[in-house]
């Protein structure tokens, strides 16, 4: 994690994981208050059925251009790349939105400022892909073992629906050099704790980190094992491209 000083081993405690009516608009207003046994009946049907035809035309045309027109997000305090890509459903996730947003960035996609305007794509495109976030996630919750390999598969599968990149060795390499498997593990000695902002959790991530590249859908505690793992990924993302190229202090 980002740190005023190089992570060291922590110090271990003992632990347990906390763990329409929909109307029908104004097509009702085109239909005429006439009796079917009228004589003008039979020649005011089709004449208000061409109206009808009329009128929806132009509403389907602004529909499509609707659908079709560029979506764009204001970057707010807090925002990664990784995070807006996955709230808003960006196909390729967050590489994608940094390629189509290169020279609006710059160099260092970890780097966003507040109000900066992104292009998320088209509005046709999100809605598909948020449909299908939404019949994925409609399926069984799978079932995760409540130890360090749950706790990576779990993280794994969180990371893979927001475009996080890692892999079970890079994560379990991080974590046994990091806290040696204990989520509850603190670091209370180094420069991040004398600074009030102690490293924490299986990837001894401070709260600053945690909170920044928190991972939307996972506990909000930083010494949550999924949500800890998660985060650091995030960061490790952002910063080195990957957990997986992270062999060190980080």
């Amino acid at each position: 994690m980002p740190a005023l000083g190089k992570h060291r081993h922590p110090k271990q405690n003992p632990l347990a994981r906390k763990l329409a009516f929909a109307g029908t608009g104004g097509a009702a207003l085109a239909l005429p208050l006439i009796s079917a046994t009228t004589a003008g009946a039979a020649v005011t049907q089709p004449a208000v059925a061409a109206a009808a035809n009329t009128v929806a035309l132009p509403a389907a045309k602004v529909t499509a251009e609707k659908a079709a027109s560029p979506v764009t997000y204001s970057v707010a305090v807090g925002d990664t790349l990784s995070k807006i890509a996955a709230e808003h459903s960006v196909s390729g996730g967050w590489h994608a939105l940094y390629e189509a947003n290169k020279a609006a960035i710059g160099s260092n996609p970890s780097i966003i400022r507040p109000g900066l305007k992104l292009s998320l794509g088209t509005a046709a495109k999100a809605a598909a892909a948020k449909a299908k976030a939404a019949s994925t996630a409609a399926k069984p919750a799978k079932a995760y073992a409540n130890n360090l390999d749950g706790w990576i598969r779990e993280s794994l599968d969180v990371m893979a629906r927001h475009g996080i990149p890692g892999s079970y060795n890079g994560i379990y390499r991080n974590v046994m050099r990091e806290s040696s498997g204990n989520p509850l593990a603190i670091n209370n000695w180094d420069s991040n704790a004398a600074a009030g902002i102690p490293s924490k959790g299986l990837l001894q991530v401070i709260d600053p980190t945690f909170r920044a590249y928190h991972v939307p859908g996972t506990s909000l505690d930083s010494y949550d094992p999924v949500a800890n793992i998660t985060a650091a990924c995030n960061y490790a993302a952002a910063r080195y491209g990957s957990i997986d190229n992270v062999n060190g202090p980080y």
